[in-house]
């Protein structure tokens, strides 16, 4: 009566996870409702309604715009101390004290290691926009 364990490689946990897709797109599309309340496709009779897309499926996107304008304060205001001390960090190398720092400063682990990616990328601009004004001279 005892449970039996059963020891599987990752291989075969894969392979299952195939024959599910596998199985997933073999299966019927579901059916209309028949109007009946009882039975596999019980339910009223309805036509689907197309709505209007929702303020809110569009949050977290940011425009054209404000882009732009975040881009041109980023290039007159340039960055904030902090942002400067992680630059720093990042070429020494010491990727994890600068996640630090950025958690610290901005209180979240995600919003710490986005504002580390971002600060990375800016360095790699300045590394890449500093060797193509060495060639020019």
């Amino acid at each position: 009566m005892g449970r039996e364990v059963v020891e599987i490689g990752i291989e075969e946990v894969l392979d299952y996870g195939l024959e599910l897709q596998i199985i997933l797109e073999v299966m019927a599309p579901k059916q209309p409702n028949t109007g009946l309340f009882v039975g596999l496709n019980k339910g009223h009779v309805v036509t689907k309604k197309e709505l209007a897309p929702r303020p809110s499926d569009r949050k977290g996107k940011s425009s054209k715009r404000d882009h732009f304008v975040k881009s041109i304060i980023r290039e007159v205001a340039g960055f904030a101390p902090y942002e400067k001390r992680i630059t720093e960090l990042l070429k020494v190398g010491k990727d994890k004290r600068a996640l630090k720092v950025a958690k610290r400063k901005l209180g979240t682990h995600k919003r710490a290691k986005k504002k580390r990616e971002e600060m990375s990328s800016a360095l790699r601009k300045m590394r890449s926009g500093g060797v193509g004004e060495k060639k020019k001279s």
